[in-house]
């Protein structure tokens, strides 16, 4: 009788046959499979769950448990697998449910294929019971595993718990997080090499290992001390002993990330350091100019004003200076230089008085002596001005300083310290006035003149804020097309029935800001009135003259826009005519307010060229499109037969960098012809028409007209 053979049994068929739930689970703790009891009670389909991590099962607080199986399971074999361990599962729709957990290894099948693609390692087989039917009321231990856990969690802390053995017996997120241990090393449950990552960052490791050592020798001891980073950080360390029953089972380390707190002291220290070293150099200068070594602006105070306090009678004086022009020395020589001038200057100035007097510097290029009891502070004021008169060489280049300076004593009525200063003040402006490189000493008429300029700028005030401030046109000429291509747009004052001369006004509207409102009066006023004019004409434009102050404003250029915008003209049409002097500072806020208007279709005109410090090789540096020559070099035409290389200079080199040129100041045919000859793009001045308003615009162009066809029919006659 042949004995029946039986098939081996199907492992697969095994585990879908079981009643309770099972699955199997790789050492990296991935589910690999599972039966169809398991789909039912965690609510996954197979395939959502085969490849997932098998903690999305547990409930927070167990997630770890069946990992510390797999480690048990390593080092015991079989013996680890015999007791089941309780936990919460966790189901497809967030309920938890109590539960069993029994594991087992999956023995290896060795008549299964290689596969080279599969994870090699322990898996085991899990099994999952639902207990929630068993009446343990462990609801309490729940809740408190589940508020101990919540609490390690959201503390700052690090927390590690080592028992009485020295074995790690846990630690919350922060820890790991802080001490940057890789998950798969603290799993390893090898505590030798979880302590040696930690020692690896340690500045002392030995001091650390010497502190566990002499914890642990003591273990009711408790301690707190600082650990150092080799990367910088720095840690608080505190431990205490974990006790049950007055038994000591263990140790509890806290670990505290202070690195802010290290830092922000150390810069508290370091910063108490130098305010005290700064307190000690303030007190040591309290009384002195850091640059010049000259007293400074408190102790001549305090000395003028005990000098006045002194005896009556006493000759008190003083001399207010500053030096000429003194920003384009720094402008030009770079502001080294300037402190290098300032330096000598304080130094002669020294030279000039007695020991006992005082020789302040108050800031900028402002100085100032004080005399006590001189006989004749005019022949020191004299010597000041003469001893600036011999050249300073600084860096290689030699500068002749000058200075204006005003003179004001106490026997011609001040009674006051600030009175005195004020009349030296006005003097020194008056000095100015004459020519500066000077002094002057103060009269009353020259409070007048004082007087008259802040009544000025209050007129002119007034003039603006009641809309008084009018708009005249200059026409310009395109000699090549012989028509007027242009008009200039220039404020015009009319005060008491006068016009109030625009070298007069626009200085204090420059000085009091109020130019800004000017400006854009001018430009509102000249697009609305010229706006019929230039509609008829793409090539025709405006052209309105920029202050620098304008352009100091942060949205002058977003300004001038808005009024082209609003106006309906062309920005293409617009010409900003602007001098020199707003390109020494070299700012760069100003020529960006230049290239965005440049942009926009606006174009830029450097005007009164020849009169500053640019060259036409610096031209190319510059944001221009067009170089108006100032009047003072087409003065110098008289017959038209004259020979002027520095105009012709200047006219074909603005060509060859590809800029317009426009002539100001044309007042005879004899100018007009020799700048036309010179092949001058377009020209300005009183042979063509002075500015006129907007109502005597026709007069103008017929004025313009005229003086075109006189000079094209005697340049015709003279090619004849």
């Amino acid at each position: 009788m042949t004995a029946t053979s039986h098939p081996a049994p199907n492992p697969g068929a095994v585990l879908e046959s079981s009643p309770d739930p099972l699955l199997v689970v790789a050492e990296d703790g991935t589910i690999s499979m599972v039966n169809a009891a398991a789909e039912r009670m965690f609510g996954y389909s197979r395939g959502e769950l085969v490849g997932q991590d098998h903690r999305m099962l547990l409930a927070e607080g167990f997630r770890n448990d069946l990992q510390r199986l797999f480690f048990s399971l390593r080092r015991d074999g079989d013996a680890a697998a015999t007791q089941p361990i309780e936990a919460y599962g966790l189901r497809r729709d967030g309920s938890e449910f109590q539960g069993e957990i029994a594991c087992s290894p999956l023995p290896a099948n060795p008549s299964a294929p290689a596969n080279p693609g599969s994870k090699t390692g322990l898996n085991i087989v899990v099994a999952v019971r639902d207990t929630s039917h068993r009446q343990e009321t462990d609801d309490g231990l729940r809740e408190a595993m589940s508020l101990l856990t919540a609490t390690l969690e959201s503390t700052a802390d690090g927390i590690l718990v080592v028992s009485s053995e020295g074995q790690i017996a846990g630690v919350n997120n922060q820890f790991v997080t802080m001490w940057g241990i890789p998950r798969d090393l603290l799993a390893t449950q090898d505590d030798e090499a979880v302590m040696g990552f930690v020692l690896d960052q340690l500045e002392d490791p030995a001091q650390f290992v010497e502190k566990v050592s002499a914890l642990y020798a003591d273990p009711g001891a408790e301690s707190h001390d600082v650990l150092d980073f080799r990367d910088g950080r720095t840690f608080e360390r505190y431990s205490r002993p974990q006790k049950v029953a007055d038994e000591v089972v263990g140790r509890v380390w806290s670990f505290r990330d202070v690195t802010p707190a290290r830092v922000a002291q150390d810069q508290i220290t370091k910063a108490m350091a130098d305010l005290a070293e700064q307190s000690a150099q303030l007190k040591a200068l309290a009384f002195q100019d850091a640059l010049t070594g000259l007293s400074n602006r408190q102790l001549f105070n305090d000395q003028l004003a005990s000098a006045l306090s002194g005896p009556c009678g006493t000759a008190v004086d003083v001399l207010l200076l500053d030096l000429d022009d003194f920003k384009e020395v720094n402008d030009i020589l770079g502001h080294h230089a300037g402190d290098q001038m300032l330096i000598e200057v304080g130094r002669r100035l020294r030279t000039c008085v007695r020991p006992d007097d005082v020789v302040a510097r108050l800031g900028g290029d402002e100085f100032v002596v004080l005399l006590v009891g001189s006989l004749d502070p005019e022949a020191v004021a004299a010597r000041i001005v003469e001893s600036l008169k011999v050249p300073v060489w600084i860096d290689g280049t030699m500068l002749r300083p000058s200075l204006s300076l005003g003179l004001a004593s106490i026997n011609e009525g001040a009674v006051d310290a600030s009175e005195l200063l004020r009349r030296a003040d006005v003097a020194m402006y008056a000095a100015k006035a004459a020519g500066k490189n000077r002094y002057l000493r103060f009269r009353p008429e020259m409070m007048k003149a004082l007087v008259e300029r802040t009544d000025t700028e209050a007129g002119l005030r007034l003039a603006v804020d009641n809309g008084q401030i009018n708009v005249h046109y200059q026409p310009i000429v395109s000699a090549r097309r012989g028509v007027v291509i242009k008009f200039e747009a220039l404020a015009r004052w009319e005060r008491d029935g006068e016009i109030v001369p625009p070298q007069q006004f626009i200085p204090a509207a420059e000085r009091s800001g109020l130019i800004v409102d000017i400006g854009t009066e001018v430009l509102l006023r000249g697009c609305t009135e010229l706006r019929p004019w230039l509609v008829e004409d793409a090539a025709r434009s405006l052209a309105v003259n920029v202050s620098g102050v304008q352009l100091k404003h942060g949205d002058f250029a977003e300004l001038v826009l808005a009024v082209t915008e609003s106006c309906g003209v062309d920005p293409r049409q617009l010409v900003v005519e602007v001098t020199e002097s707003v390109f020494f500072d070299d700012d760069a806020h100003v020529i960006q307010q230049l290239m965005n208007l440049r942009s926009a279709g606006v174009r830029v005109a450097l005007d009164d060229f020849g009169t500053g410090y640019s060259s036409l090789c610096r031209l190319q540096e510059l944001p221009v499109d067009t170089l108006k020559i100032d009047q003072s070099f087409v003065s110098m035409i008289h017959t038209g037969a004259e020979k002027l290389p520095i105009l012709t200079a200047m006219i074909g080199m603005a060509h060859g960098l590809g800029l317009t040129v426009t002539a100001e100041g044309v007042e005879t045919a004899a100018q007009a012809a020799y700048l036309m000859n010179l092949d001058c793009d377009s020209l300005q001045g009183f042979l063509f028409s002075g500015p006129e308003p907007r109502a005597a615009l026709g007069k103008a162009l017929g004025q313009a007209g005229r003086a075109i066809a006189a000079l094209r029919g005697e340049r015709v006659s003279g090619n004849r």
